[in-house]
């Protein structure tokens, strides 16, 4: 999900490393969930961060294919939250990311793989960053 929050310097988005690979939030949905409850569980799991409003409507982007076929749905959500928490993959008990950071869109474009640069595209146009 991308997850964005205004500033005094205008739009910023939420970005997660792990390795060196910078995504926004994302997973895997649970037998039975819709996509939607998924990526707010996912975003609550990897994050913390609770309070998510749809100002932008349930609009989603589907990536190509990629990594063994995996298509990844991303919705724009505007929060408040400043301080993230990264949560524990239930798997490993290890942290699922390494870092995150507020960024602006585009040192999240120079930051993300070419198929991030897509989604930031897209969100940028629609929230208007």
């Amino acid at each position: 999900m991308v997850l964005a929050r205004k500033t005094g310097q205008g739009w910023s988005t939420l970005m997660l490393r792990a390795f060196h690979h910078w995504d926004f939030p994302k997973g895997v949905r649970e037998q039975g969930e819709e996509p939607m409850q998924a990526a707010r569980r996912e975003v609550r799991e990897e994050t913390s961060v609770a309070d998510l409003a749809f100002d932008w409507g349930e609009r989603y982007f589907e990536t190509g294919p990629y990594s063994r076929g995996k298509v990844a749905r991303y919705y724009i959500a505007r929060t408040e939250t400043e301080v993230v928490e990264m949560g524990l993959s239930p798997e490993t008990g290890e942290p699922e990311h390494h870092e995150w950071r507020w960024v602006t869109f585009n040192e999240a474009y120079d930051l993300g793989s070419p198929r991030v640069r897509q989604i930031v595209q897209w969100a940028r146009q629609i929230i208007g960053a």
